[in-house]
């Protein structure tokens, strides 16, 4: 039966909208950008645009597909994603998953190269809301509810810890406790793991420099050295030179050296830069205007596992936008989170664009199941 949600619609323009507008960052960020090599950095757009293609060829497939089938897909999913997290550990992967900057977090598979813990927060997701729609009632116990969970995705968060990459760490362990909570898991189970876990976080801050000078910066940043506080500092010039309507596309001074990484992980405060207040909000209205359909799909469902997912994959969406632009903004500490549909980066990409089409694909069995 042909869709007629408008919800589903909208929800497909507002991705799409959102990866054009990404992949014009993107280029506007990296055009002048020379890489190791003399490669020109637009060909970053390029690539994305590519990831862009097959990402949205994907979710097309799965918003005509029945999302049910991820049930079946749960464990094997979280299987696969688990064994592309060990592999950049491994003593003898470095030819495949070779150390970038200090960190092995890419997988050359020959034919693409992958982020498995971009993959692990859409793995984590579908599995969680899997096993928590299944469990039903059961979930409000500690032994039944939170604890086999904790068994399963406590190995995977530490393989994520050990790339090294603690955001993501915390990010996918909090998207399971969305659904968790979403699911009906009780508050004093979230409290008494938090209580344990807290910690094992700051054993996990303090075991590396580079993390307590983000962490002490952010609480005082008045005391911290000039070199602590660059980055927050050159985003927030951006932010505040692009103004109203911003110094154009391609015309931004943060990026020549000032501001790293101005087209993935502080690429919000390029676009201030370069698209000013205007471009700021109307990014923030799409990805508002996304969270919304998202949980409207999920709220309208009757499904609970279709409910759960929903959520998740919403908030999978939403946590991160929270994340990197308060990074931007210096309102939390700089932890390197992509902007979905927006960063470079076609693992993140591909991720968000995956999670859509399924998203539609709630809204339209949701429909066709009151037809």
């Amino acid at each position: 039966m042909r869709d007629a949600r408008w919800e589903t619609r909208l929800l497909a323009l507002v991705a799409a909208i959102l990866v054009v507008f990404g992949l014009t960052a993107v280029y506007g960020a990296s055009s002048l950008l020379t890489i190791s090599g003399g490669q020109v950095g637009s060909s970053f757009a390029l690539k994305q645009a590519l990831g862009a293609a097959v990402g949205g060829i994907v979710a097309a497939l799965l918003a005509r597909s029945d999302y049910h089938k991820w049930r079946r897909w749960a464990w094997p999913v979280l299987a696969v994603v688990g064994v592309l997290l060990l592999l950049p550990l491994l003593p003898f992967t470095y030819a495949i998953a070779p150390g970038i900057n200090g960190a092995r977090r890419w997988v050359n598979l020959g034919f693409v190269t992958v982020q498995p813990s971009e993959l692990a927060k859409f793995a984590v997701v579908v599995w969680t809301a899997m096993l928590a729609a299944k469990k039903g009632e059961r979930i409000r116990t500690f032994q039944y509810g939170v604890l086999p969970f904790i068994v399963v995705l406590g190995p995977l968060v530490g393989l994520i810890f050990l790339e090294p990459n603690l955001s993501q760490a915390v990010l996918v362990t909090a998207l399971a406790g969305v659904v968790l909570f979403t699911a009906g898991a009780r508050i004093g189970h979230f409290l008494a793991v938090g209580l344990v876990a807290t910690p094992i976080l700051f054993g996990a801050v303090a075991s590396a420099q580079y993390r307590l000078a983000r962490v002490v910066t952010f609480l005082n940043p008045g005391s911290a050295p000039a070199e602590a506080t660059w980055q927050v500092h050159q985003s927030l010039v951006g932010l505040g030179a692009g103004r109203l309507f911003g110094v154009g596309l391609g015309q931004g001074q943060q990026k020549l050296g000032y501001l790293p990484y101005a087209y993935s992980d502080f690429i919000f405060s390029t676009i201030g830069e370069e698209w000013g207040f205007v471009g700021v909000f109307a990014i923030l209205v799409l990805f508002g205007t996304f969270v919304w359909l998202g949980f409207r799909i999920a709220t309208s469902s009757s499904d609970p596992f279709g409910r759960l997912l929903a959520v998740g994959l919403t908030a999978m969406i939403g946590i991160t936008v929270v994340l990197h632009v308060g990074v931007t903004l210096a309102l939390l500490p700089a932890t390197g989170i992509t902007l979905p549909f927006i960063s470079y980066g076609r693992s993140s990409l591909f991720v968000a664009l995956v999670a859509t089409g399924v998203l539609i694909s709630i809204g339209r069995g949701r429909r066709n199941a009151g037809a």
